[in-house]
């Protein structure tokens, strides 16, 4: 399909759906280093500029269109979250070029909080605005660790497909579990997923294999929390901006923060994928993401409603 992506980020679920076989024909985001590393890694048709001043006439028509919107005025991690957050108003970006383009497919992802906000009137007025739009909408919390990512990341993700198709997305079938049973592969330890990189601190030519010193101290505390290397990492995070602040898991040796390339490996990003900017602007942009593998998983499930649309 021909894809077109909001809020693109450095690209993660826009690499998912081309590493599927899509074939993404515009994006946006108003971040510049994330422009930037999209740009070098996955193409030039990256439009660096904020969605409000884009007129839906500008946006290609497409089969489909993804966006993982803002998340940071929904998140559970943002204790001052409120429904006037200006933040959260950026999916009405995205349901106005839904509305404007009419596609036959949307894909929304957001954070698990997303669910609870307002004691849960956020996302029914959301999904009642994607179903006025002219969709049938349905949706799931997806934990990535399900689906051999390194990293126990729940998301909601929400399909809506025109109401003139008559096909209905399938949600895909979990491939692992915690313990490898029910014929599932086991999940993915954060042990096993770091375990092809050296020591940063000896000489090395891998890209982005450099970490934040920020002081550990494990209190409890988001990024403060020891990890067990015999199981997924928690959640990465993107709290903070490209200036500092930002709240990085530690390496489960339990001696220092993961480096960004470790932490690229957590969001389950190729070894090549190379980041642009300093430290706590790539963690920022790793933290934004949606993992890849998990990106893989959700795309190929469209694979097969086109393929059923082409036998019909």
């Amino acid at each position: 399909m021909n894809v077109v992506s909001l809020f693109s980020g450095a690209g993660g679920l826009d690499l998912g759906f081309i590493l599927a076989g899509h074939n993404v024909i515009w994006a946006n985001d108003i971040y510049s280093d994330a422009v930037k590393t999209y740009r070098n890694n996955i193409g030039n048709h990256i439009v660096e500029k904020d969605i409000k001043d884009i007129p839906s006439k500008e946006i290609p028509s497409a089969d489909i269109i993804i966006g993982g919107f803002p998340c940071q005025g929904f998140s559970v991690a943002n204790i001052k979250r409120h429904t006037n957050d200006s933040r959260n108003a950026l999916y009405r970006e995205l349901l106005r070029v839904i509305i404007d383009k009419q596609p036959k497919y949307f894909l929304a992802e957001n954070v698990k909080g997303i669910l609870s906000l307002d004691k849960g009137s956020v996302f029914s007025m959301i999904i009642s605005d994607f179903t006025n739009a002219g969709y049938n909408v349905s949706y799931q919390v997806l934990n990535s660790a399900d689906y051999g990512v390194p990293q126990k990341r729940e998301r909601v993700i929400i399909i809506g497909v025109r109401k003139d198709l008559t096909y209905q997305y399938v949600f895909p079938e979990k491939t692992h579990s915690p313990d490898g049973s029910d014929n599932k592969s086991k999940w993915v330890s954060i042990k096993d997923a770091l375990a092809i990189y050296p020591d940063p601190d000896t000489p090395n030519d891998i890209p982005n294999h450099t970490y934040s010193k920020y002081k550990l101290n494990f209190n409890g505390y988001i990024g403060h929390r020891k990890l067990d290397p015999n199981k997924p990492a928690p959640t990465v995070t993107a709290r903070g901006d490209s200036k500092g602040g930002v709240v990085i898991l530690p390496h489960p040796n339990g001696l220092r923060r993961m480096t960004c390339r470790e932490l690229a490996t957590v969001q389950s990003f190729p070894s090549d994928f190379i980041f642009f900017g300093n430290n706590s602007s790539i963690y920022r942009q790793i933290g934004n993401a949606v993992p890849v593998k998990l990106a893989i998983t959700i795309a190929k499930q469209f694979n097969l409603i086109e393929h059923d649309n082409d036998k019909s």
